[in-house]
């Protein structure tokens, strides 16, 4: 899943005439997503401020001598755990640097997804790019 990038999902989206399609497609993201084991399922990996579960684990590599993150995630709501997809595709193989200045809502808007999103999960959405950001501090 880490191949793929918020430009293609936007692309993606715009093929969609309504936000149900839309809806389906982020579910199908999160069915397609690699589950995390039960022992990663933990209160470290835990993502706090979210309605449904989240895990979040991030992986630090060395790329041509520059520290880039990824990131593996899990919910047990597949429509959150969609989310957490499309984050990754924002965030994954960015260096700390590149995360922290990245704004993740305004990609986000190009997917209109503030509109069709609860509150609750909107919520859930700030907790987890809160937390991505977090975590890139760490190596910075």
């Amino acid at each position: 899943m880490s191949d793929l990038k918020i430009e293609d999902l936007i692309t993606d989206f715009e093929f969609f005439d309504n936000w149900e399609d839309k809806y389906k497609y982020i579910i199908e993201l999160g069915k397609n997503c690699p589950s995390l084991n039960e022992n990663e399922k933990n209160n470290d990996n835990k993502v706090d401020g979210c309605a449904s579960q989240v895990w979040l684990i991030t992986k630090k590599e060395k790329l041509n001598d520059k520290i880039i993150l990824k990131f593996k995630g899990d919910s047990d709501a597949l429509i959150v755990k969609g989310l957490v997809v499309i984050l990754f595709s924002i965030f994954s193989e960015k260096s700390p640097d590149e995360i922290i200045k990245i704004d993740a809502f305004e990609k986000l808007r190009n997917l209109d997804l503030e509109r069709n999103l609860t509150m609750q999960r909107s919520n859930g959405l700030s907790s987890m790019v809160k937390r991505i950001k977090e975590e890139a501090q760490k190596y910075i």
